[in-house]
């Protein structure tokens, strides 16, 4: 066989790997929280936010900058979990794989 070919069988091999990877990782979550737990976020390692939840004893309005600021962390702490585990998972697929003069 050529080594177009097999480059373009490997390459088609990855491509489907990649496509289980992503379907999987969407399934995959993580959570984060701030504030002493106040604040969790649960995150798919597709990137999105799944949800949040707000222990009630920290929704005073006087500190509503405070809860904000604590969900921004908590969110931001999960997607980079979310995007590490991505990455890794993704890693695995590509490994091996190289094009010549690249």
């Amino acid at each position: 066989m050529s080594s177009i070919g097999k480059l373009m069988k490997q390459a088609a091999r990855m491509q489907q790997q990649m496509e289980q990877i992503q379907a999987q990782l969407a399934l995959r979550t993580v959570e984060a929280t701030s504030g002493g737990g106040a604040v969790k976020v649960t995150a798919k390692c597709d990137g999105s936010i799944a949800s949040i939840k707000i222990d009630p004893a920290a929704l005073n309005p006087a500190d509503a900058q405070i809860v904000e600021d604590m969900i921004l962390l908590a969110a931001n702490q999960a997607l980079a979990e979310a995007k590490e585990i991505s990455n890794a998972e993704m890693g695995k697929a590509t490994a091996g794989f190289s094009l010549p003069g690249m």
